[in-house]
């Protein structure tokens, strides 16, 4: 982390203040804040996560359309702009999770407590209605400020296996009146959201999460679990929110932060990948034929469908922080097939959210902006770079995770898919246990994308060095 450019310990200036604030009076209502307690709100999130930013409420309406509900914790009323806490969020920009140990960007008497939506706790939130049609399109979207209460806090694991009919329902939704509706209906409006997405454009990619097993202090596996309908429900309501407050933003004339994915520049190289199963894409980038030709090999192929989607991903490139002055209009997000599009919905683990929702803020009141254009360009070149920084820790801690695990199988053969290939090195991912290293032989004529069977040849746990010889297979 320090290598990085991060500083893992928080100053005691910091500490200071957030001894402070826990001694502040518990969230109440106060005039202009809707009390929405009583709804039947819901987190999913990992199993382990306590820095829950985001529940969820959805309610049918008799025209038969939907009321969708978003809750965003109020971050900004317990961390005031240019306190020491959020100067201190400026400066990290994003929590770290390196899989063993996880860096927050706010201390956790904030981020795990006061300002997070934790079960059965009254907490002050930003929600964002949306009124969505049975087709998937939402017509209308308000943002207020509101007191809420997280009624089920869910885990994705045994969430989606409940609703996918693999598992037995978990006890936070049985043991709430209605909550087991409320979650089919989330579920319902999510496939509704996603199906509009996928004839829009969106890049449906698959993934698998590697979690350490240890034992005694040591990696000794790697438990690997496979993404869920759970995952779809909160990806589907989080892009909702934030494209509609992008939009809410230009409609008040706002500055504002924008997450953009630009036109993929090796869009050459997806194409080969797309030939070598014998399919063609236009020869400018399209994100629709791009969605398409990922729906049928995952169709197709569903076992080896997460390594074509990292190839795909590392093609497309990464996501970047953009200012958009009123008026204006920049390239939006490739990979959603969205125009606008923001990052608000996680501002316990991002500053360019927290950020957001004290534009939001001051939007919804028409008052002056808290930040000018000069300061939100700098501050979003800096959110993208420390992103940037955050991913490469998180990337190395996985790879010496892996290596750990491996250690003990030096000369092994494993089937793999190529993941990188440049003058850097070429890296392949294997396609029967989550890791991913370095062809440092024979790794000539091949490139993202190809399958190949390499030997694992040699190990470095601190460095978190994998290095493997492509062989005959």
């Amino acid at each position: 982390m320090v290598d990085a450019g991060f500083q893992p310990d928080f100053p005691p200036d910091v500490l200071r203040v957030v001894q402070e604030i826990q001694g502040l009076a518990p969230a109440t209502t106060t005039s202009g804040v809707q009390d929405l307690r009583a709804l039947l709100w819901s987190s999913i999130d990992n199993d382990t996560s306590r820095d829950l930013d985001q529940i969820e409420y959805v309610e049918k309406l008799s025209d038969g359309t939907n009321r969708l509900l978003v809750g965003i914790a109020d971050v900004d009323s317990a961390v005031p702009k240019s306190a020491a806490p959020d100067r201190q969020a400026a400066l990290e920009t994003t929590s770290v999770y390196t899989g063993i140990t996880t860096f927050p960007m706010l201390p956790v008497e904030l981020s795990t407590d006061l300002t997070s939506l934790l079960d059965q706790k009254d907490r002050r939130a930003i929600v964002i209605e949306l009124r969505v049609l049975e087709s998937g399109e939402v017509t209308d979207h308000t943002v207020y400020p509101a007191l809420v209460t997280n009624r089920a806090k869910l885990a994705y694991s045994s969430t989606g296996a409940w609703l996918e009919g693999k598992g037995p329902m978990p006890p936070g939704v049985s043991a709430v009146p209605g909550m087991e509706a409320q979650l089919r209906l989330q579920f319902e409006l999510s496939v509704q959201l996603r199906n509009l997405r996928k004839q829009q454009g969106a890049l449906a990619f698959g993934s698998v999460e590697a979690t350490p097993v240890m034992a005694n202090g040591e990696v000794k596996d790697l438990a690997v679990s496979a993404h869920n309908v759970a995952q779809d429900i909160i990806e589907s309501f989080m892009v909702g929110a934030n494209v509609a407050m992008a939009e809410y933003l230009s409609q008040k004339a706002s500055l504002s932060i924008r997450r953009v994915v630009r036109t993929p520049r090796r869009w050459d190289r997806i194409q080969a990948i797309a030939a070598q199963f014998g399919l063609s894409l236009p020869a400018t980038p399209d994100s629709r034929a791009l969605s398409e030709f990922l729906e049928r090999r995952k169709t197709a192929d569903p076992l080896h469908f997460p390594d074509l989607s990292l190839a795909v991903i590392k093609l497309l490139g990464p996501g970047e922080y953009i200012v958009e002055p009123p008026g204006t209009e920049h390239e939006g997000h490739f990979g959603l097939a969205v125009h606008d599009y923001t990052h608000s919905t996680a501002p316990n683990r991002r500053f360019a959210d927290l950020v957001t929702q004290r534009l939001l803020k001051s939007a919804a009141l028409s008052a002056p902006g808290p930040y000018t254009e000069p300061e939100l360009t700098q501050i979003a070149a800096h959110c993208t770079e420390r992103e940037d920084a955050a991913r490469k820790v998180e990337r190395l801690m996985r790879k010496v995770i892996a290596a750990s695990a491996l250690s003990h199988r030096l000369g092994e053969p494993f089937d793999g898919v190529v993941t990188g290939a440049s003058l850097k090195g070429t890296y392949v991912r294997l396609l029967t246990f989550p890791a991913e290293g370095r062809v440092v032989r024979a790794e000539r004529g091949i490139d993202v994308g190809d399958r190949v069977r390499v030997k694992l040849v040699s190990v470095d746990v601190n460095k978190g060095f994998i290095d493997f010889e492509r062989v005959a297979g």
